[in-house]
């Protein structure tokens, strides 16, 4: 299973990746990007069965990553663990397609429950 952590902040990628393993999904292989640009070169190469990013990045944020990838044909996974939880945010990343937003602070039952229906 190959995982992609998206997020500007180094020391967030470190905690989500902490908290992967924490989570069970340890065995994953993990690739990570500072921004939705670098995350859609990378994925250009590679294929990934999950994106995890951040909402608000440089370059390009993660709502216009999840934009591209469902307007440029076949759909990645995609997930959003981002500070902010709003309403509105949670209502227009699911109809970008995303399939979870997990709000900052998060715990490791909350990644369990986003991600054991996405990832099994």
């Amino acid at each position: 299973m190959k995982l992609l952590i998206v997020d500007d902040s180094k020391a967030m990628r470190m905690i989500v990746r902490k908290t992967l393993r924490q989570a069970g999904y340890g065995s994953a292989e993990v690739a990570e990007a500072t921004n939705g640009k670098e995350a859609l070169d990378l994925l250009q190469t590679a294929g990934v069965d999950l994106v995890l990013s951040d909402w608000n990045m440089p370059e390009m944020t993660g709502i216009e990553l999840l934009a591209k990838l469902t307007a440029d044909g076949p759909k990645v996974k995609f997930g959003f663990v981002t500070s902010e939880g709003t309403t509105e945010m949670r209502e227009r990343a699911r109809q970008e397609g995303a399939l979870f937003l997990i709000a900052k602070p998060f715990t490791v039952e909350s990644f369990q429950a986003a991600l054991k229906p996405v990832l099994g």
